[in-house]
């Protein structure tokens, strides 16, 4: 997840790109920009790396068990003498 000091430095990054005749206001910009991005961010719904890692690792060794069966699957059909697309 995103943390609230990034998205506070990010609202004071773009309050700070505002032209100085704007910037009387820079207390509400900053308060809506800061609004903004925390409720753009929060609809993405991101992970963290580290959830994403964990996860991609989880569905690697699946796919290598789901390989395993399906070589041990043909080793037996093909030991039964039965033909796979005969179902």
């Amino acid at each position: 997840m995103i943390q609230p000091q990034a998205i506070e430095e990010l609202a004071r990054r773009l309050t700070d790109l505002l032209p100085p005749s704007a910037r009387a206001a820079q207390d509400d910009v900053a308060a809506s920009f800061k609004s903004v991005l925390q409720s753009g961010l929060m609809r993405m719904n991101l992970v963290a790396r580290e959830e994403f890692d964990v996860q991609r690792m989880v569905l690697l060794r699946t796919r290598e068990k789901l390989e395993s069966l399906e070589r041990d699957v043909a080793a037996l059909t093909a030991a039964m003498g039965l033909d796979r697309d005969a179902s």
